[in-house]
């Protein structure tokens, strides 16, 4: 080893007496406050405190060694080698045990020894029940899954920074995206100070954090960036000088919308319009005539999912042994991971599934429309927070969930059952279906079964079912069936008075009725049924599976409207409502669906229909009167017999 340039001996080490080093560069002879020392006068101290000779270095004391004692243990004796274990050693100099803890209190920076000052308060997230109250209103109606671990989903996104999100193609430097950023956040702290600074009793509510300045800022640019690539800058500057012109009114009122968005608990969606019913120029009973041309006809419905004849014993004993080598693992219906079910909840801790929370996307993905000026290509994005596919979900769910398909498993879970009730062939009326489904432990299960009269829509039967498994989801955002509606349900009987409104806002505030089991609810539907009694709905195979239905007459409108590419693809209810009726359903967003709605908008799909037919027969010479119905003659005279149809209570 060479020997040491001496560059550090006046310099005090660091470690003080804490160096373990057996030959430190640094000096331990002085403390780090002092510059320069006298290292004669030092060894000399040193020397005469351990009576060694300062000329000799053998007699210096050589490092201590930490041994084992009796019982096993490391420790440190009283005398090491003739010295005092209650003294520290350095390789310069004998510190005293007692004041070691002061001269490296002395050794160390003031910043460790400075009182830690306590992180600056974050500003809480206002509960529902504060933020409606603050804003005007009185009452909430429940808490839903909408709130995830008391948190929106707004506040379950991460925190970000102020700098643009990343694009595969972005539309602009990010020179400039940052820069168009900035000046948008500007206007939005401006706007929110203002509101700060306002004697409006809601201002608490209406009122951004940083956080959420600089996310509603990024949503916005990101939008922008997104749907708008070509005229990206252009929107951006228009957006910044309208919000430098904004007033305070108007921008409250943009708050105001996207509380309701984010908070559709505290402010509910707005009065829905009375359903008006379509005029076909017909009778009641001329329309059930002429709605018997549209019945769907179910041969190859099977591989879309209809079920037209119940699965064998064979195949219902094959799923059996199914499920039980599967020991309960399921794959997610939402984030597609792996997780075990456990029916009856595990013994261990009472959990009825395993995996922890389900992170996903509620939206389906969509690919954002093209302008004519659009060249380039649209990545596909998640419809509920426009994310591109693989970003991580926007929402969290306590449990996973999952979805039984196959007809074999459905039915050994409850068995399929045929409408036997026959009936004549000109049925007397038609009955509109909707069911809603939430996630058990046996699957997606029925919850909610509605049926509606048609052509008047008057209401039949509505209904909550218990599931004949433990809930996992009540998937409220789809179904419109929260906890509330379970816990201030009724049972069921004969005489439970119909769920129509009860005020002149149009909110339904009566309870519901309870059956006890989807078999309960289905012998209730049942009863209004025969053979021939044309059962009405969208994507009928759904609702007909949950309630276990094999029905012969079936009017779909997925197979009235049919997609260009044909099934399985199909339209939604809430596009062809708004395409051919100009009607808005399904409003209420993050409350969910209402089924009775959706019952009678499919019935007034099948009227517009009934209605089409009707003027393709005038068209044709076809004539109606008094109850009957008269093709055409070659010489364009009406035949003198014509279809008879029956009066009402002749069948």
């Amino acid at each position: 080893m060479f020997s040491t340039a001496g560059l550090f001996n006046k310099i005090g080490c660091p470690e003080a007496a804490q160096c373990q080093l057996p030959s430190c560069l640094f000096s331990h002879s002085i403390s780090r406050k002092e510059n320069v020392i006298d290292e004669s006068s030092v060894s000399t101290t040193a020397a005469s405190t351990l009576n060694v000779d300062p000329e000799n270095p053998e007699s210096r004391p050589k490092k201590r060694r930490r041994i084992n004692t009796d019982n096993g243990q490391v420790g440190t004796p009283s005398k090491v080698g003739g010295f005092d274990a209650s003294t520290t050693y350095s390789s310069t100099r004998l510190i005293d045990a007692s004041k070691s803890k002061s001269i490296v209190r002395e050794c160390l920076p003031k910043s460790t020894t400075r009182a830690i000052s306590p992180p600056p308060l974050r500003k809480e997230s206002r509960p529902a029940e504060t933020r409606r109250a603050l804003i005007g209103l009185s009452t909430i109606p429940h808490d839903g899954v909408l709130l995830v671990n008391g948190r929106t989903t707004r506040e379950c996104r991460p925190r970000e920074s102020l700098n643009p999100r990343m694009l595969k193609k972005p539309p602009a430097s990010h020179v400039i995206r940052l820069q168009l950023l900035k000046l948008l956040h500007e206007q939005m702290i401006r706007l929110n100070k203002e509101v700060q600074t306002s004697t409006d009793s809601a201002k608490d509510a209406l009122e951004l954090s940083e956080a959420e300045l600089v996310t509603a800022a990024l949503d916005e640019e990101f939008r922008s960036a997104r749907d708008d690539a070509k005229v990206y800058t252009n929107v951006l500057k228009l957006r910044i000088v309208a919000l430098k012109r904004m007033k305070l009114e108007e921008w409250k009122k943009e708050r105001l919308k996207q509380i309701a968005q984010d908070f559709p608990q505290i402010i509910p969606p707005e009065v829905k319009k009375p359903f008006t019913t379509l005029e076909s120029g017909l009778s009641s009973i001329e329309e059930l005539l002429l709605v018997s041309k549209l019945i769907t006809a179910q041969d190859g419905l099977g591989k879309h999912g209809y079920v037209t004849s119940p699965p064998t014993e064979a195949e219902v004993e094959q799923a059996r042994k199914g499920v039980e080598t599967s020991q309960g693992w399921e794959q997610c219906d939402r984030c597609k991971s792996r997780f075990q079910v456990f029916p009856g909840r595990r013994a261990e801790d009472g959990a009825l599934t395993s995996g922890g929370s389900c992170t996903y996307h509620f939206g389906k993905p969509r690919r954002p429309a093209k302008e004519k000026s659009d060249t380039g290509h649209k990545d596909t994005v998640h419809s509920c927070c426009g994310q591109q596919l693989g970003t991580p979900g926007c929402v969290t769910a306590e449990s996973h969930v999952f979805k039984v398909s196959e007809n074999k498993r459905l039915a050994l879970i409850m068995p399929f059952k045929r409408t036997i009730k026959t009936g004549p062939i000109m049925p007397e009326s038609a009955v509109c279906f909707d069911c809603e489904m939430g996630y058990t432990t046996l699957g997606m299960e029925l919850i909610r079964l509605t049926a509606t009269a048609w052509p008047d829509g008057k209401e039949l039967l509505d209904v909550l079912v218990r599931p004949l498994g433990e809930v996992l989801d009540l998937n409220s955002r789809f179904s419109g069936v929260w906890p509330k509606h379970f816990t201030d349900a009724v049972q069921y009987t004969e005489s439970s008075p119909p769920a129509e409104p009860s005020n002149e806002t149009g909110e339904q505030e009566r309870r519901l009725s309870m059956v006890n089991s989807p078999g309960e609810a289905r012998e209730l539907l049942f009863a209004h049924l025969t053979t021939t009694t044309p059962l009405i709905g969208h994507a009928l195979e759904n609702d007909l599976n949950s309630a276990r239905i094999i029905h012969p007459t079936i009017i779909d409108t997925v197979v009235l409207y049919p997609h260009p590419r044909g099934l399985p693809i199909r339209h939604g209810l809430k596009m062809l409502v708004k395409k051919h009726l100009n009607i808005d359903i399904q409003t209420g967003g993050a409350q969910g669906h209402d089924s009775k709605e959706d019952a009678r908008a499919a019935g007034e799909l099948v009227r517009l229909k009934v209605k089409e037919t009707w003027k393709t027969m005038q068209a044709e010479g076809w004539t109606v009167s008094q109850g009957e119905f008269s093709p055409p003659l070659p010489g364009g005279l009406p035949s003198a017999q014509g279809i008879r149809v029956p009066e009402s209570g002749a069948l």
